[in-house]
C-alpha cells in the first residue's frame, strides 16, 4: 500500500510500515442501496429483549423498564453475500432478526424528538448468538460478550438511506425464513422502545457517533441454525437479508 503519513515523532514523511509495527486493521465497511458509496462501520450497540413475546420465550417478564444494552466489535458485522461460519466452542447457535439503525451522526444525551435527524438509514441485521454460551454466562452472573460479540455474530444487509424507505419504521413486518419455512414474524410496532427512544437512551450512555450501527431487538421465535441452512430475514421497505450457514473452514 502506498500511503505516507507525517510521523509525530520526526520532522516527515513516514510510511506506514515505517510508523507501525503492523498495517492497521482495514475499515468494515457496508453496501448502501443506490449509490456507489460505502457506509464505514464503528461501533454496535444492541437492544436486549425490547418484543414482549421474545422476553416471554426467554423467560422474563416483559415491563417497560429501562433497556439495557451490550456491544459487539465491528469485525463481527458481515457484509451482504458473506456466508456465516458456524463458531467452534458452540453447538446452539441462535438466528435473531432485527431492525439495525446507522448512524451518521449524533451526540450525547440526544432527544428523542430529534434522534431521526442523525440517522443515516436502516437495514435488515441478525444477532447470531451461541446460545450455550451465553446461557452458561448468565448462570455464572458474567458478561455475554463469549456468546453475542465473535466474529461474524451481526450480518447486516443493504442499508437503505432514511429518505429512501418507502415507510416509516415504527411498524412493518419482520419476519425469518430458513430454508423457505417461517420461524420469526412480528412487527416493528410491538418494539416495547422505538428505535428512536433507543437512540436516545443510547445517547446517555454513549456519546453516539457517525458508523455506529444500533440493533433494535427481536420477535419471538428464535432458534437454532445447522450447517447448510439458508436464512433469509425481511422487514418492509428494506432490503432482504440472505445468509447461508457453512462449515467453519480448517484452520480458522
Amino acid at each position: 500500500m502506498d500511503m505516507t503519513i507525517e510521523s509525530p515523532t520526526k520532522n516527515k514523511e513516514a510510511s506506514v510500515e515505517d510508523l507501525f509495527v503492523f498495517p492497521p486493521a482495514s475499515t468494515v465497511v457496508l453496501p448502501v442501496t443506490g449509490t456507489s458509496r460505502l457506509f464505514p462501520v464503528r461501533r454496535l450497540f444492541c437492544v436486549g429483549r425490547n418484543y414482549a413475546e421474545h422476553a416471554r420465550e426467554m423467560g422474563h417478564d416483559p415491563v417497560r423498564e429501562p433497556p439495557f444494552f451490550f456491544m459487539k466489535t465491528a469485525d463481527a458485522v458481515l457484509a451482504p453475500g458473506e456466508s456465516f461460519s458456524y463458531p467452534e466452542m458452540s453447538k446452539d447457535v441462535h438466528h435473531e432478526v432485527e431492525l439495525v439503525v446507522a448512524m451518521k451522526s449524533g451526540g450525547a444525551n440526544l432527544p428523542i424528538d430529534t434522534a431521526r435527524q442523525h440517522v443515516f438509514g436502516y437495514a435488515v441485521g441478525l444477532d447470531m448468538t451461541r446460545r450455550d454460551l451465553q446461557a452458561e454466562a448468565k448462570r455464572l452472573q458474567r458478561p455475554w460478550e463469549i456468546g453475542k460479540s465473535f466474529e461474524g455474530s451481526a450480518p447486516v444487509g443493504p442499508l437503505t438511506r432514511i429518505e429512501d424507505v418507502a415507510t416509516t419504521v415504527d411498524s412493518g413486518a419482520i419476519t425469518l425464513d430458513i430454508n423457505g419455512h417461517r420461524r420469526q414474524a412480528g412487527d416493528l410496532e410491538d418494539m416495547i422502545w422505538s428505535a428512536y427512544e433507543i437512540i436516545a437512551h443510547v445517547s446517555l450512555y454513549f456519546e453516539v457517533r457517525p458508523g455506529d450501527l444500533i440493533f433494535t431487538g427481536t420477535p419471538a421465535g428464535v432458534g437454532p441454525v445447522r450447517i447448510s441452512d439458508r436464512i433469509v430475514a425481511k422487514i418492509d421497505g428494506l432490503e432482504p437479508l440472505t445468509l447461508d450457514v457453512v462449515a467453519r473452514a480448517s484452520g480458522r
